[in-house]
């Protein structure tokens, strides 16, 4: 598991900031119900993000992470995995996933993932630039994300295994690097105990030869998911990534530079 359910993103709010926030229903791929946290700015920097959470679905940690966003003027959409298989309900602390993980597949994850984009581009202030980012299986899903012709402005995966199978089918992002359409952002933990320097440098070498511009930062001594406000030790690596995170989005956003 990536983040507890009292994991919290390592991001102080804005005081002040308005923003309108909520859980919504949508559909997702092939008709099914998709449920989906939506935090929207009171001013658009013309700039929206898609948030793709951990092995443990849509829970707290990426709701306020979208608030988080939205407070920078960055409409932020963050989905569910298990709605097909667990209902639409909020899910408690203790949620076994493990049983709804091995019923999801990439076809229907591409499809949610297809419609939640589409939910984003449909709000009031409609993003110039879509961004995707996500964390550990997020991560592997964001830079695939970046195969499915969404037009992506960019893509910031967060410790996400980008070799080897997965049990949800989705593509190994190495294997998959031509076709991936926009630039990417790609964080890591030095210390992280599952993709080793190796897996990293494989990836890497993948991208170059197709050609896909990407900037690699590993911080050393952090471990997997070190992004967390419980992770004290590692305060000043989660900072720069989020510093990291909003100038890649301001580099890359069409028209108006967002503030950041």
């Amino acid at each position: 598991m990536c983040t507890d359910h009292d994991s919290r993103p390592p991001i102080a709010p804005i005081s002040g900031a308005a923003i309108d926030a909520g859980t919504e229903l949508i559909e997702g791929g092939g008709g099914a119900p998709l449920r989906v946290f939506t935090a929207r700015p009171e001013q658009s920097t013309g700039a929206g993000i898609l948030i793709l959470p951990d092995v443990r679905g849509l829970h707290p940690f990426f709701e306020e992470l979208a608030s988080r966003f939205a407070e920078r003027g960055i409409t932020a959409v963050a989905m569910d995995y298990f709605c097909r298989t667990a209902g639409t309900d909020e899910q408690p602390e203790g949620f076994d996933y493990q049983p709804h993980l091995e019923q999801v597949s990439w076809d229907n994850l591409a499809g949610d993932i297809k419609a939640a984009v589409g939910h984003l581009r449909a709000q009031r202030h409609a993003p110039r630039s879509v961004f995707v980012t996500g964390f550990c299986m997020g991560g592997r899903l964001s830079a695939d994300a970046a195969t499915l012709g969404l037009g992506l402005a960019g893509a910031i995966p967060f410790y996400g295994w980008p070799t080897g199978s997965h049990r949800t089918g989705s593509p190994a992002p190495a294997d998959v690097a031509r076709q991936i359409e926009c630039d990417l952002l790609l964080i890591y933990g030095g210390a992280d105990q599952g993709i080793s320097e190796g897996v990293r440098n494989e990836f890497d070498a993948a991208l170059d030869k197709a050609g896909v511009k990407h900037d690699t930062v590993v911080y050393p001594g952090a471990p997997h998911s070190f992004f967390d406000r419980k992770a004290a030790d590692f305060e000043e690596a989660s900072t720069d990534a989020w510093n990291r995170t909003l100038a890649f989005i301001r580099r890359h956003t069409a028209g108006q530079p967002i503030a950041g």
